[in-house]
């Protein structure tokens, strides 16, 4: 849970020191962070936010996101949103709506849920 918590951490801080822009779907998007790590046991810890000129539908804030915890190349927890389906979050093989807040608590959320997922033996 450490290593996790440090990742965060560096995630957080990059949030407003990060200024490169990008291309997502053809449309000009800001990059807001990029973030990737290898954990201890093999796991792929990894997540990117662009902010966009407008919402991927149906959401209505302006970011576009993935994060993802994968174990040998198997996703265990997710999130993200696209277009048509919205913010929404995966864990295991079950997807389920997530009710987007804020950059900041979409990271912790995710965060948490890697923990969780991690402390399963």
């Amino acid at each position: 849970m450490h290593l996790v918590r440090k990742c965060c951490n560096r995630l957080l801080a990059a949030l407003s020191t990060i200024g490169i822009v990008g291309i997502v779907a053809n449309v000009d998007a800001e990059l807001i962070t990029r973030f990737k790590d290898v954990t201890p046991e093999g796991g792929v810890i990894e997540l990117v936010v662009w902010r966009v000129p407008q919402p991927v539908p149906p959401t209505t804030h302006g970011y576009k996101y993935r994060a993802v915890y994968a174990i040998h190349g198997v996703r265990v927890v997710g999130f993200d949103n696209e277009r048509g389906k919205g913010d929404h979050r995966h864990e295991g093989s079950v997807e389920r709506p997530y009710h987007f807040v804020s950059v900041n608590r979409m990271i912790e959320d995710f965060i948490a849920a890697v923990d969780a997922a991690r402390s399963v033996p």
